[in-house]
């Protein structure tokens, strides 16, 4: 009799003896990466400008499904001509044509995680320049001068990322950023074909401590 109690009383322990570990509000990570960019509005298409995309990120879980992130990065953007093309007017030949900027990112997005621990997100990012620079080397010269058609001190973008676990901390992550409003509205059009705008795709690697 004694040996049954005993028995009944060891299998019906307490649930709430038992230790479920929540996972962490706020998780901090080092992200760094490459930029593949080009300035819709230019006279180029393709991805071939490639730049840094470095920082640190800091994510909040508001449950067990959605979290929020903000990164503070520095993001060069830009855009980079791949052969020789005619001018608008045809009285030149663009040799080489070459935008850089240099930013500092901020991005906020809404996330969402799997099972696998996998995010996927989407938000808005600002930017602000720190520097901005186009180059033109044209046959015959046009002594094309880029300060005289300066881009915008910021850049507000659409963001959408997703970020696959790796092993426990480390991702692999592909992120698209278009601009919403202009980076440049001055242009020659020569040389331009339209108000300008940042179109980038980023494949990077994200650790979360």
């Amino acid at each position: 009799m004694w040996s049954c109690i005993f028995s009944f009383r060891a299998g019906a322990q307490n649930p709430s003896s038992y230790y479920i570990e929540e996972p962490p509000l706020f998780r901090g990570g080092l992200v760094a990466g490459a930029n593949f960019g080009q300035v819709d509005g230019d006279k180029y298409a393709g991805y071939y400008k490639v730049g840094i995309n470095a920082g640190v990120t800091l994510y909040t879980r508001l449950n067990n499904l959605f979290s929020l992130s903000m990164e503070l990065l520095y993001a060069q953007k830009g855009a980079k001509s791949n052969f020789i093309k005619g001018s608008s007017s045809n009285i030149y030949n663009i040799i080489d044509q070459r935008i850089s900027l240099h930013y500092a990112e901020v991005p906020v997005m809404l996330n969402i995680t799997d099972v696998h621990k996998n995010y996927v997100g989407a938000g808005l990012a600002y930017a602000r320049l720190i520097s901005g620079t186009e180059t033109i080397v044209t046959s015959p010269n046009a002594n094309y001068n880029g300060d005289d058609y300066p881009f915008k001190k910021y850049d507000v973008s659409f963001v959408a990322t997703g970020n696959l676990c790796l092993v426990k901390g480390l991702y692999a992550g592909l992120r698209f950023q278009y601009s919403l409003l202009p980076i440049r509205t001055k242009v020659d059009y020569e040389f331009a074909r339209a108000k300008q705008y940042n179109n980038v795709w980023v494949l990077r690697v994200m650790y979360l401590f």
